[in-house]
């Protein structure tokens, strides 16, 4: 487990609990003694004015850390083993024992260690094993292995729990996040999302990576574990897979982002979390995972390096045939827009007839970006140009011909973030083959 709070950072590995100053190069330990611990899970909550969070793992009571990092164990027998927890309603909701799979435990009001049921707290089944609990507006979704159900209400005297659907489940707890006004969660096909729409009680499901099915083909199956986080400021959803038999520098993952209505999809490599943590505070995101072996805590969307390894990034269009393939096309410009967050260094590539090794290969054109606008509170003074712009627009005369063109970019793997926002193909007809 990592995660962000009290202005420190808590990582849990085997059975201990430990936190440390961000940037810092020493732990303290916070809470000890776990026998067995599985993997962790853990909620933010406030019910008395006082920050909190209390941490699950599976196996044994759950822990519940104030803001002076203080520990306390929630004893009760019907919660110790929880895997999962969350905060709805101003109660706490436990679930995941092994040895009641399908039941949900749920405290009073406004105090998470208190299960008198004459004072507000209870229980319910549903008739699935549960795999993990969101809230998302005025609901809290109990996703199983097969089904997925909701909880309404407000109170143990009104809640009601409804199925949503009864013929799909969720692969792995760890895949279920908020995102872009969705609760999205890893299916057996693919990413689909929970979307509540305008009329109350009504709820659409769908599946939104049926464009790039092959790549969780390949990794529903074979993946041993699975995480995920959600990037707020950049509306990035991140997925990442594990394997037992694959190194961290092979380990993939798929980048999913909101783009007006649809979504677009891109390749992840290299990393390789065993926790997550996204979490935003006073306007400021803080994205960690904790890595699977090493034991280190990393921050994600903070410099141009992994950990001083080069990232390195590629884009790759479809093959465009500009709907008659059998027409010879003369290449002339490329007119492309980005938008740089500072100095860039890429290159831009064209590769006729599905990359054939006979067609034409021109050699890289410079695809660079110095003369960048400055960014009020990230940029340094002196380092940008006056007059700089923002969202750069390149039009660069380009060599070869095919019946089918296809764009990459390159960048040269130590370069600042960059988002490609379109590109225009200038071109002249050719005869038919």
């Amino acid at each position: 487990m990592v995660a962000s709070f009290a202005d420190v950072v808590l990582a849990a590995r085997g059975t201990s609990i430990y936190s440390a100053t961000p940037g810092g190069s020493s732990w303290t330990s916070r809470d000890s003694g776990r026998t067995s611990a599985g993997k962790y899970s853990f909620e933010r909550f406030n019910f008395d004015g006082t920050d909190k969070i209390v941490v699950v793992d599976g196996v044994n009571a759950p822990t519940v850390f104030n803001s002076s990092l203080a520990a306390t164990d929630v004893s009760t027998a019907s919660v110790v083993g929880s895997k999962f927890v969350a905060s709805f309603k101003n109660h706490m909701f436990y679930a995941g024992k092994s040895t009641t799979k399908q039941e949900i435990v749920f405290s009073v009001p406004f105090d998470e260690d208190n299960f008198t049921s004459s004072d507000g707290a209870g229980s319910f089944k549903v008739d699935d094993t549960v795999v993990g609990l969101k809230v998302f507006r005025d609901d809290l979704f109990v996703f199983c292995e097969t089904r997925i159900f909701k909880l309404s209400g407000t109170s143990s005297s009104n809640f009601a729990v409804v199925p949503v659907t009864r013929n799909i489940g969720c692969v792995n707890g760890d895949t279920i996040q908020e995102f872009a006004g969705d609760l999205i969660f890893l299916g057996p096909d693919g990413l689909r999302t929970i979307a509540g729409t305008a009329r109350i009680g009504d709820v659409e499901l769908g599946t939104i990576s049926s464009n790039v099915q092959s790549i969780f083909n390949d990794n529903l199956s074979s993946a041993s574990e699975f995480e995920s986080t959600v990037i707020p400021d950049k509306t990035q959803y991140r997925i990442f897979f594990t394997k037992s038999t694959v190194g961290e520098n092979q380990s993939k993952g798929v980048i999913c982002v909101l783009k007006g209505q649809s979504f677009e999809f891109s390749e992840l490599r290299g990393i390789r979390p065993a926790c997550t943590d996204s979490f935003v505070d006073e306007g400021n995101v803080l994205v960690l995972h904790g890595a699977y072996t090493s034991g280190y805590v990393y921050r994600q969307e903070s410099g141009n390096t992994f950990d001083g390894e080069v990232i390195f990034g590629r884009y790759r269009s479809p093959d465009l045939t500009f709907e008659d393939p059998g027409i010879r096309k003369h290449m002339q410009r490329v007119i492309l827009n980005y938008k740089p967050e500072a100095a860039i260094d890429a290159d831009l590539l064209l590769r006729y007839d599905y990359e054939d090794p006979d067609s034409a290969r021109p050699t890289a054109y410079a695809l660079d970006s110095e003369d960048v606008v400055a960014i009020y509170g990230t940029s340094v003074y002196g380092v940008p140009i006056y007059a700089g712009a923002s969202q750069p627009l390149v039009r660069q005369p380009v060599e070869g011909s095919g019946f089918a063109v296809a764009l990459k970019i390159h960048d040269g793997g130590q370069t600042a973030p960059y988002s490609l926002k379109g590109f225009q193909l200038e071109y002249q007809l050719g005869a038919r083959r």
